[in-house]
C-alpha cells in the first residue's frame, strides 16, 4: 500500500510543460489497445472454441508488446534518467518487475483456458478477465506516473534534443512487425494534428512504398472525416 500511495503522489508531481513528451503517443496506443482487449476477453463466448482462440491470440499479441515495451523503457529511458539523476527511475523500475510477473501469470491463465475441455472454459475466461482488468488498471496508473514523474526527471536533466535522441534510439530498436503493431494502435487514437505531424515526419524517413503501406493499414481504423483531414494535411 505504501508503494501505491508513493506512486500516486509521484504521478501528480509534474506540471504541464511545453516540452517533448516521450511517452505521449505510445501511451495513447497502449491505453486503447488494453481497453479493446479487456473488453474482448469479457465478451468472449466460452462455448465457442474458435472465438476463444481468436481472443487468446489478441491477448498474446498485447502481452508480447507490453513485455518488449518494458524492456525498451528499461534500456533507454530509465538508463538515461539514472545516468543524470540516480534513483529517479526506481519507482517505475519496480513497477516493471511487477508487470513482468503479472504478464507471466496472465499467460499461465491463458494456457489453462486454451487447454480446457470443450464447455469448461467459462471459469478460466472469467478469471482471465478479472486478472487482466487488474493488470490494465495498474498500467493506467503506472503510465500516469511515467508521464508526470519520469517526464519531470527527463525535462530537468535533458534538453528536448537529447530526449528526442533517446526516443529515436528506442524506436530504432523495435522490430518492424512490432512497430507496425504499435502504429496500428497509436495512430488512430491520436488527434488529427498529432497524427498528421507524426506521419509527415515518417514520410521523410521511409521509402515511398513502405509509407503507402502504413497509410493503407491506418485507413482501416479511421473514420471518413479523420481520413479526409489526414489526406488534406499530408496532401496525398
Amino acid at each position: 500500500m505504501e508503494h501505491a500511495v508513493t506512486r500516486r503522489a509521484a504521478g501528480k508531481a509534474a506540471p504541464t510543460a511545453p516540452r517533448h513528451d516521450i511517452y505521449a503517443f505510445v501511451h495513447k496506443g497502449l491505453r486503447a489497445w488494453m481497453g479493446e482487449v479487456l473488453a474482448r476477453v469479457g465478451r468472449t463466448d466460452p462455448d465457442d472454441v474458435a472465438e476463444i482462440a481468436t481472443t487468446l491470440d489478441a491477448l498474446s499479441a498485447l502481452l508480447a508488446f507490453c513485455r518488449s515495451h518494458l524492456a525498451h523503457e528499461n534500456d533507454f529511458i530509465h538508463r538515461a534518467m539514472e545516468s543524470r539523476r540516480p534513483g529517479s527511475a526506481d519507482l517505475t523500475a519496480a513497477d516493471h518487475v511487477a508487470h513482468e510477473n503479472a504478464i507471466r501469470e496472465l499467460e499461465g491463465i491463458m494456457t489453462s483456458v486454451q487447454f480446457a475441455a470443450p464447455g469448461d472454459s467459462a471459469d478460466g475466461l472469467q478469471r482471465l478477465y478479472r486478472q487482466l482488468a487488474l493488470f490494465v488498471a495498474e498500467n493506467l496508473e503506472h503510465m500516469a506516473m511515467e508521464e508526470s514523474h519520469n517526464n519531470l526527471a527527463l525535462w530537468e536533466t535533458h534538453t528536448d534534443a537529447e530526449i528526442r535522441e533517446i526516443e529515436h534510439a528506442l524506436v530504432a530498436a523495435i522490430p518492424p512487425d512490432a512497430m507496425m503493431a504499435a502504429l496500428r494502435w497509436m495512430l488512430p487514437w491520436m488527434n488529427a494534428s498529432e497524427r498528421a505531424t507524426m506521419l509527415g515526419g515518417m514520410r521523410q524517413g521511409m521509402p515511398a512504398e513502405a509509407f503507402r503501406g502504413v497509410l493503407a493499414m491506418i485507413r482501416q481504423h479511421l473514420s471518413a472525416d479523420e481520413w479526409r483531414k489526414l489526406t488534406e494535411a499530408l496532401r496525398v
